[in-house]
């Protein structure tokens, strides 16, 4: 997919609910928990996209994010449905990307964030290139 396309096209979205354990003791969103609703949303868009994380670690491949950028707008509250998107912003020879955010129930922009993932040799414990199959689940054209 060319970078006009993707910027072009609709995010991947996930729902979340805020749980009363995804809060505070004043019924806000607790910070931390944005990076796992992010995570979930990730998670999801590969599997959208036919990749299963088991086989990938099954392969002796993994992810690790080396890089999180997050921008706090507005606070979300107990029992919120927040939209968490997800998309491709770059896509490198062993790291990828990912522009996300996360919108409350209106539309409104709650949190931004950047995470960059790198591709990781399991065993060895260090960055590996993409495999071709995994590439063109991050840009279909890119292989």
């Amino acid at each position: 997919m060319s970078e006009e396309a993707m910027d072009n096209a609709e995010p991947f979205s996930i729902k979340v609910r805020v749980y009363f354990e995804d809060t505070d003791a004043g019924g806000v969103v607790y910070n931390a928990n944005y990076v796992k609703f992010i995570e979930r949303a990730r998670t999801e868009w590969l599997r959208h996209r036919g990749y299963e994380q088991r086989g990938m670690l099954d392969s002796g491949l993994g992810f690790v994010v080396s890089s999180l950028e997050i921008g706090f707008k507005r606070p979300a509250r107990l029992d919120d449905e927040l939209t968490v998107t997800c998309e491709v912003e770059s896509l490198m020879s062993a790291s990828v990307t990912f522009r996300q955010t996360v919108l409350n129930q209106k539309g409104e922009l709650l949190v931004t964030a950047k995470a960059r993932i790198a591709c990781v040799d399991m065993k060895a414990m260090k960055p590996c290139l993409f495999p071709d199959n995994l590439k063109k689940v991050f840009a279909p054209d890119a292989v």
